[in-house]
């Protein structure tokens, strides 16, 4: 078993590395144009794991103390937290959705060893993600975009907040609006993690899929325990913005019976939910089956509970 699981560390470890750079048209409104490239978006590296994206090409020095910018931008962000194995390409696809509405984003992503060790992997990265959103808290609206395991990051991100609500609670508070696209939950890690590692090898996905099986039962205190908590606190989120939700029944990772159940509590907790639910297309990849619907849903959903929110409050203000 050693052997095998130092097979499985190296092929997980060898997805990393992405582009650079990559630019994007910056727009102003919600109106229903075409995602299109050009040299308008400028991206750096805050940590090994999360990422500032920008219109605008300003370098950007963090505190690795405070996490905390050296120049603060004031517009609204996108908390986007990506799926296993993002590349950089397909995360700017999805990023354009908001730069072209003025806003930045921030880039999370985790690793699949930071995923199965979480003690020393995804809690590290949450710890750095609530710090960096307090860190740098500002006057504008923020909307969380989440993928796949994005939902179980979110989770920890919760217990982050539930262990300091002082300090942190403000911070979700302000958060306009959520999006989650294929959200998967912990009956789903074992499917998902060989999908993302091996997705075109069926004989190393089951064969990841067994050790993943194996891990579950095996470090129960230092990894499962940790996913159920995550879990737990995903159906009973502590952030009550209004969420749009977009999966499909074909879908095995981000299963529309899980993701049911979570809309189901967030409608009980008076959570303002939207869902759309295709009959059929892949895990995460239901922008690129469904690219005009998804883009509507997303535009309208932002329109809807973040720039009209913002006009009002402005009318109210004035």
């Amino acid at each position: 078993m050693s052997l095998f699981k130092t097979v499985v560390a190296a092929t997980i470890n060898s997805g990393k590395g992405s582009s650079r750079n990559m630019r994007l048209r910056p727009l102003l409104s919600c109106a229903p144009v075409a995602l299109a490239w050009d040299r308008g978006a400028h991206s750096q590296d805050i940590t090994k794991n999360i990422q500032y994206i920008s219109n605008e090409k300003v370098k950007l020095t963090t505190d690795p103390k405070t996490m905390k910018l050296d120049k603060q931008l004031n517009r609204p962000t996108c908390v986007m937290i990506n799926w296993l194995l993002a590349r950089q390409k397909h995360v700017m696809k999805y990023a354009n959705l908001y730069l072209e509405q003025g806003f930045d984003v921030i880039s999370v992503s985790c690793t699949p060893w930071q995923l199965m060790w979480p003690l020393k992997g995804t809690q590290l990265v949450a710890a750095d993600l609530i710090k960096f959103m307090t860190a740098n808290e500002n006057d504008q609206p923020t909307v969380l975009h989440g993928f796949s395991v994005g939902g179980y990051v979110w989770g920890e991100v919760c217990a982050q907040v539930m262990d300091n609500k002082q300090l942190y609670k403000s911070v979700i508070d302000r958060v306009a609006a959520q999006v989650w696209d294929s959200a998967a939950d912990i009956t789903e890690i074992s499917i998902g993690v060989p999908a993302a590692v091996f997705p075109k090898n069926k004989i190393m996905q089951k064969t990841l899929k067994a050790y993943m099986d194996y891990h579950l039962k095996t470090f129960h205190d230092a990894a499962t325990v940790h996913y159920i908590r995550s879990s737990q606190l995903f159906h009973t989120n502590l952030c009550r913005a209004p969420a749009l939700f977009l999966l499909s029944s074909s879908d095995p990772v981000g299963a529309e019976r899980s993701n049911r159940n979570v809309y189901e509590s967030w409608v009980k907790m008076g959570i303002k939910c939207t869902w759309q639910c295709w009959d059929r297309s892949p895990h995460v990849q239901h922008f690129t089956k469904h690219r005009d619907e998804y883009v509507a849903l997303v535009r309208a959903h932002i329109r809807d509970h973040v720039v009209l929110a913002q006009q009002e409050k402005s009318r109210a203000h004035a």
